[in-house]
C-alpha cells in the first residue's frame, strides 16, 4: 500500500453476505454509516494507539472479538490483497556455501 495514513478505529461488518475489514478515525461516525447502510454484525472498536492497516490487521487476526471464522477470513483477505510484504532483506547475508556431495536417500522397500 502507497500510503501511511493511521487508523483508530477498526473493525469488521457484513454486507450483502460479504464480511470486510473496516478502518475509521470516528468511532460514532464509523458505526452510524455502517448502520444506514444496513450492514450487519457490526464490530468496531476503537485502538489504544494509531495504527497503519497492515498494524490493525495483525492486532484484530489476534484480538478475543475477532476470532469467528468470517472475520478471521475477512482479515486474511485483506492482507493477502493490499499489504505488500518488503522484500527488501533488512539485514545483510552472507553468501550460500555450495555443496557438492549428492544427499543420501534411504528408501525402505516393502517386500512380500
Amino acid at each position: 500500500m502507497s500510503t501511511n495514513k493511521m487508523y483508530t478505529v477498526a473493525g469488521t461488518s457484513t454486507f450483502n453476505g460479504k464480511t470486510k475489514v473496516r478502518f475509521a478515525n470516528d468511532y460514532v461516525a464509523r458505526f452510524k454509516i455502517l448502520v444506514k447502510n444496513q450492514h450487519e454484525n457490526i464490530n468496531v472498536i476503537e485502538l489504544d494507539s494509531a495504527m497503519s492497516k497492515a498494524d490493525v490487521c495483525r492486532f484484530l487476526s489476534t484480538h478475543a472479538e475477532f476470532q469467528g471464522e468470517d472475520q478471521q477470513s475477512a482479515i486474511n483477505e485483506f492482507v493477502v490483497r493490499n499489504i505488500k510484504l518488503d522484500t527488501a532483506p533488512s539485514a545483510p547475508t552472507a553468501p550460500a556455501v555450495e555443496t557438492t556431495a549428492d544427499p543420501v536417500i534411504e528408501v525402505e522397500l516393502e517386500t512380500a
